[in-house]
């Protein structure tokens, strides 16, 4: 598998942003954690800026190139507070990568029923309250209002299941270790199918069809990442051709995604509960992609949940 991965064609590599300002865009639903991302984001050493003018943001980034030979990170919350936000992205986030400067967009949502009960606990009224009968409706408004930035983010980010210091912890995790926001990062999460698929899942795999160490008395209570655990997955012949086959699919999909300038790969591995199976198997791939020089972030998404 290493020298499979190795061989990725010259004419494939993404081209190195030539710019020594990179930015993180924090959008999504009202409610979703956008300042306090942006807290975590001020933690981890990133200039921050709340509710910046959209049309301002090309001046900014070139002053900010020229006022600093340091590389330096911003972050950055728009939303449909700018009434022109919605209406003019698109063309000034063009203008600014055709200026090579890297920017990603940072989605942040969650499920209706968590934002109504975020609003309720704070008692703040939602932005699209006055065009709205009621607060339901505000959310699914604005839901549909932010459908194509939704789809055109980089990275989605589901809160629901967060309370304030999961959520800069999250951040912190897959930002802070990252040396330059312009390289592909692959983000593998294991979870368990009974919460749910990652929303933010690029390629999900379900390992279901393995021998589960659940049911072994002396491993139930352990997860993926001990060793007994790792080894009664991973010493299994089925486990070792299903590493082996996506290994081989991510060795036709890496220089693709590159070419692209994709920022993320979420690659989720679902067993039952999250515990074990796609836990030892995501520890397993993280080794493998990190020894061939790839940026890996894993998160273990259910394997502290009762099972």
């Amino acid at each position: 598998m290493a020298s499979s991965l190795n061989k990725e064609e010259p004419n494939l590599k993404k081209k190195q942003c030539i710019k020594n300002v990179q930015t993180v865009v924090i959008t999504g639903m009202s409610g979703s954690g956008k300042s306090t991302a942006l807290k975590a984001f001020e933690d981890i050493g990133y200039d921050c800026i709340d509710n910046l003018p959209i049309a301002l943001l090309p001046s900014l980034l070139k002053i900010k190139e020229r006022s600093t030979k340091e590389p330096l990170k911003l972050a950055i919350v728009m939303d449909l507070r700018e009434k022109s936000f919605l209406d003019s992205y698109q063309d000034i986030f063009s203008q600014v990568k055709k200026q090579h400067f890297h920017l990603e967009v940072l989605f942040l949502d969650a499920q209706d029923t968590v934002l109504i009960r975020r609003f309720n606990q704070t008692r703040r009224q939602h932005p699209l309250i006055f065009k709205a009968p009621s607060l339901l409706k505000s959310i699914e408004l604005e839901r549909q209002q932010l459908k194509d930035i939704r789809e055109y983010a980089d990275r989605i980010l589901d809160t629901s299941d967060f309370n304030v210091h999961q959520l800069r912890h999250q951040i912190m995790e897959l930002y802070g270790a990252r040396v330059s926001l312009d390289r592909l990062v692959i983000h593998i999460i294991s979870f368990g199918f009974k919460y749910g698929v990652p929303a933010e899942s690029n390629l999900v795999f379900d390992v279901r069809f393995l021998a589960n160490p659940y049911f072994v008395p002396k491993l139930k209570e352990l997860d993926g990442r001990d060793a007994r655990v790792r080894a009664y997955v991973l010493d299994q012949k089925e486990t070792l051709e299903f590493i082996n086959k996506i290994c081989a699919l991510l060795k036709f999909l890496l220089p693709f995604y590159k070419k692209e300038g994709k920022s993320y790969l979420v690659i989720s591995i679902g067993c039952t509960g999250g515990r074990h199976r796609s836990v030892a198997i995501v520890e397993r791939l993280k080794e493998l992609l990190t020894s061939l020089g790839e940026e890996v972030i894993v998160t273990h998404r259910d394997f502290e949940k009762d099972n």
